[in-house]
């Protein structure tokens, strides 16, 4: 089977997209054509994919990046078996075209509910939007295949469709929560906690913890991050590949998800509160109803208030102080990780419904 997998919106090394789904397939045996912006994010395609550069899609300026896409897709679509699209803005890439193969679209996200974090989106265009976001939606079910990344999204929807949820790779080993360091990794927006994040570094400054940030941050959080790596306060090392940023996870003391009490969150499981699981480290997390449920339920970390730096260097400093307890959250959350949320668990799953939708003969 040959996939054509596009995104304009994600960066090409996407956990979800390139380490999991493509991934998967590559070792299932398939060719994968991964079109992407990596001439905008400055990063090559990797070995084991076909790449094809595509320009950005970021904040108003969308068109000329559906578009290309739109080409792209017209010229190869007799060449491949099937259509993965990561992007709602990519179903304009694939309408009206005749004769295509197969078009399945990820959806990673409540797109009308992260209307509310777009700044570039004016307030008194985001009803409208939003209307034609659901619009867009009931077009893509009727004419499209889906996947969902969350259980949460089916509501949204008038039929069932595959979820396949953000677990992550667990290792077979990881070391003990130890280090002298706490660490965040993901997407880095005020909605996201960077002020907070900011402010725990300034304070734990004393009591000589490090806090470690790893991600891409948008264009609002960039000065303050850059002023807060000047005086001192804490790490940031911008976006790092999925595959090498979570070595970076190894032995902290702890992992923060700092989200805001925003629509689109609380649906959603934060996917670094897997991964910090994963590699076997406590959970410093804000009460989303999804995080909240993982937490409590595993017994992996500690909840902490909205928006309150003081209540997170607290967890902090009780997680450092304490090392049984920091040892048993570590070692109950990579439990719980590697029995109900190893990537490989999903896997053939996505990579065969993908095979049903193409018609070919499954690989295994």
């Amino acid at each position: 089977m040959h996939v054509l997998v596009m995104t304009v919106v994600h960066h090409p090394e996407d956990a979800r997209i390139l380490h999991r789904q493509i991934r998967a397939l590559v070792d299932a045996g398939h060719e994968v054509t991964y079109a992407a912006p990596y001439t905008a994010r400055g990063v090559m395609p990797r070995s084991w994919v076909t790449g094809v550069d595509l320009p950005r899609a970021a904040e108003r300026k969308r068109l000329t990046a559906v578009r290309a896409a739109r080409k792209l897709f017209k010229s190869l679509r007799r060449q491949v078996d099937l259509v993965l699209i990561h992007d709602p803005e990519l179903m304009l890439a694939v309408a009206g075209v005749r004769r295509r193969p197969p078009v399945v679209w990820d959806v990673h996200e409540d797109t009308p509910a992260t209307l509310s974090l777009k700044p570039w989106l004016p307030s008194f265009l985001r009803p409208p939007v939003r209307f034609l976001a659901r619009l867009l939606e009931g077009t893509a079910e009727r004419h499209l295949h889906l996947l969902l990344a969350e259980t949460a999204y089916a509501g949204r929807f008038r039929q069932a469709h595959l979820v396949v949820p953000n677990e992550t790779w667990v290792p077979d080993h990881v070391s003990e929560p130890s280090d002298d360091r706490v660490v965040y990794l993901g997407w880095l927006s005020e909605a996201r906690g960077v002020r907070e994040a900011v402010e725990v570094g300034r304070m734990l400054q004393e009591h000589r913890v490090a806090v470690e940030l790893i991600g891409y941050a948008d264009p609002q959080s960039r000065p303050i991050l850059n002023q807060a790596v000047a005086e001192g306060v804490l790490e940031w090392r911008d976006f790092m590949p999925n595959d090498e940023a979570l070595k970076r996870l190894d032995g902290a003391l702890a992992g923060l998800s700092l989200l805001h009490d925003e629509p689109n969150y609380r649906h959603s499981m934060p996917t670094k509160i897997v991964e910090y699981m994963a590699h076997g480290i406590p959970v410093i997390t804000t009460p989303s109803p999804r995080a909240v449920e993982l937490v409590e339920r595993y017994q992996s970390g500690v909840v902490v208030p909205w928006r309150d730096p003081q209540a997170v260097v607290r967890a902090v400093l009780h997680l450092r102080n304490d090392p049984a307890a920091r040892r048993a959250a570590g070692a109950r959350g990579y439990a719980a990780a590697r029995a109900n949320h190893h990537w490989p668990n999903s896997a053939r799953r996505f990579v065969n419904q993908l095979e049903s939708w193409a018609g070919v003969t499954p690989s295994r």
